[in-house]
């Protein structure tokens, strides 16, 4: 005896295969924002420690623009375009500040001296 099929395991056969192109397409999409959320720690770390290190030498060295034109070497090699400021504030206070150009838009800086599309790290300290 002789079966008699009527296509229904092609039928099958392109609906795994869609379900499976729909998965890998989501986790793909899902690798790519984690890459792009390290990316965004990691620029974020290396800002903090330039910060960091700005804040330190500001401290203990009377010279404020050496300091500044060190880091701002510096963070133009770890960072893109890369800026350091420090501004006087009110009170006696600092503020040190490192930005640079953020391509996902997500975290825009709040201090008025950035540039557009610019992220950033501000860390206020007195002398």
């Amino acid at each position: 005896m002789k079966t008699h099929q009527a296509g229904d395991s092609l039928l099958e056969v392109m609906i795994a295969l869609s379900i499976t192109a729909i998965t890998a397409l989501g986790f793909i999409a899902l690798q790519s924002a984690l890459a792009r959320g390290a990316r965004s720690a990691l620029m974020r770390e290396r800002a903090a420690l330039i910060a960091d290190s700005v804040v330190e030498g500001i401290r203990s060295d009377a010279d404020r623009a050496s300091v500044v034109s060190q880091w701002q070497a510096r963070a133009a090699a770890m960072l893109p375009d890369a800026d350091v400021a420090v501004q006087d504030r009110a009170d006696g206070v600092r503020v040190a500040t490192v930005s640079w150009r953020a391509d996902d838009r997500t975290d825009p800086c709040p201090e008025p001296q950035a540039k557009p599309r610019a992220s950033c790290i501000v860390v206020a300290f007195a002398r």
